[in-house]
């Protein structure tokens, strides 16, 4: 009876605060465009959940004014998107301009779209991207750390390559306005493309499949850490200098193209991939819900530097309900922000995990009701990583290991008794913008499971 009760309110709180959509098409003159077609009269649930603000106290995203996203669009702002091309007109129709547009709209993806897609269609590749000064084997043979030493690379190479990163950014990087809701239709997958969310306010992302957000010129970082890094550029999504940001029900991979497929050079792996939904650069008040991370490394960065300024009071977020499933680490790392992180299922394990929860410069984690299930060589107390910070508020933990029984653990307590120096069990603050009581921490898994990702909403 407890586990229909707790079903059924959650499909009654994704269901609720919807309006319905103008069953109106576009104006006549706009019907041969396939990206004006009327989304009401076709997908009923659909035009109900594009309309769907953030429910009320659903995490910091519901501070204040909360977070409605396009739900005041226009019938001429209704847009249903299958091309990269598509995408952009819907957002505004240029994506160097895109970010101030403000007009309230809804975006509904149908089907695949590749950001590596040219304005006709036509399949581009990392080399149709390069600067002609450019090449990653010329790159390998001048800044070999034999050969150039552990300095940052300069010169004509390198500034060849900051030339082509310049070029991919204006190509696979979407630039979303305020008052922007981007929805997936079944089947939706963006393809190696960054959702740039950056500068604006009230944004509503939700039920994508985000899939191999590529760098094609990685930059060689020799003096990070030990041995030096490859390091590249783009997120999935990627939230700056923004407020009121709801990203719910999506799904993060690297898809056919994995980490561990990638060559080595200078002895250190070939990355390709960034972080899958960071918030840096002062954003706040976010919320991150029912999501599902999938075989990800670097996951979900909150908060820019270790510097203290401008992040300050800022960096707000609520990580909840999400599916982590595989990934190596920040999961997430933060900060200075007051950071929420409840009812979340963490699978964990096997080569190349490091941590979970990375406890930055002033940070403040609360992570409640949590629920790991951990292979036989994760060692519980390695879930927490100090990054600078010095205290954590953690209680509910429930842990599963390889072929054990599910039991409560004190991950904090874990922690200190294996590492120092200790961490504080108290974050100094308390959350209060949750949407509902909170599970009990045994049936994280069985809910988030059922209902975390994309193509879990009611479409």
């Amino acid at each position: 009876m407890r586990r229909r009760t707790v079903t059924a309110a959650i499909l009654a709180a994704t269901l609720a605060a919807t309006t319905a959509v103008p069953a109106s098409a576009a104006p006549a003159g706009q019907r041969s465009s396939r990206a004006a077609e009327p989304i009401g009269r076709q997908e009923p649930a659909a035009g109900l959940l594009g309309r769907q603000a953030l429910p009320a106290n659903d995490g910091w995203a519901a501070e204040g004014a909360g977070t409605t996203g396009g739900g005041a669009a226009t019938a001429d702002r209704v847009r249903v998107v299958r091309t990269r091309a598509e995408l952009v007109a819907a957002l505004g129709g240029d994506n160097a301009t895109n970010a101030t547009d403000a007009t309230p709209k809804i975006v509904y993806v149908a089907g695949p779209i590749d950001g590596f897609e040219g304005p006709d269609g036509t399949p581009l590749g990392c080399a149709d991207l390069a600067d002609p000064e450019y090449s990653l084997p010329a790159y390998l043979a001048a800044y070999d750390p034999a050969v150039w030493g552990r300095v940052d690379p300069s010169g004509p190479l390198e500034a060849a390559r900051v030339r082509s990163v310049a070029a991919q950014t204006r190509q696979t990087q979407i630039n979303v306005g305020s008052n922007t809701t981007i929805i997936g239709l079944r089947g939706a997958r963006l393809t190696g493309l960054t959702l740039m969310i950056d500068r604006v306010t009230n944004v509503i992302v939700r039920n994508l499949e985000l899939a191999d957000a590529r760098d094609c010129f990685p930059a060689w970082s020799p003096t990070d850490g030990d041995a030096g890094n490859w390091n590249s550029q783009y997120d999935q999504i990627s939230v700056r200098r923004s407020e009121h940001v709801w990203v719910d029900h999506n799904t993060f991979t690297d898809g056919d193209n994995p980490d561990r497929a990638q060559p080595s050079y200078f002895g250190r792996p070939y990355q390709v991939h960034d972080g899958s939904l960071d918030v840096t650069h002062t954003a706040s008040l976010v919320t991150a819900s029912w999501n599902r991370f999938v075989g990800r490394d670097k996951l979900m960065l909150i908060g820019s530097s270790n510097t203290v300024g401008p992040d300050v009071d800022r960096l707000k977020v609520s990580v909840h309900h999400n599916l982590f499933d595989g990934d190596l680490q920040r999961l997430p790392r933060v900060r200075f922000g007051q950071v929420d992180v409840h009812e979340n299922h963490y699978r964990l394990g096997g080569p190349g995990f490091e941590y979970a929860l990375g406890v930055g410069v002033r940070s403040a984690i609360v992570a409640e009701h949590n629920f790991f299930t951990l292979a036989d060589d994760v060692d519980p107390a390695d879930l927490i990583r100090d990054w600078g910070g010095t205290a954590l508020t953690e209680r509910g933990s429930w842990v599963r290991q390889g072929d054990g029984r599910a039991r409560p653990v004190d991950l904090l307590a874990a922690y200190n008794a294996a590492h120092d120096p200790d961490l504080g069990g108290d974050a100094g603050w308390t959350p209060t913008l949750r949407a509902a009581p909170p599970l009990p921490t045994p049936l994280v898994p069985l809910v988030v499971g059922a209902w975390a990702g994309a193509g879990r909403l009611p479409l």
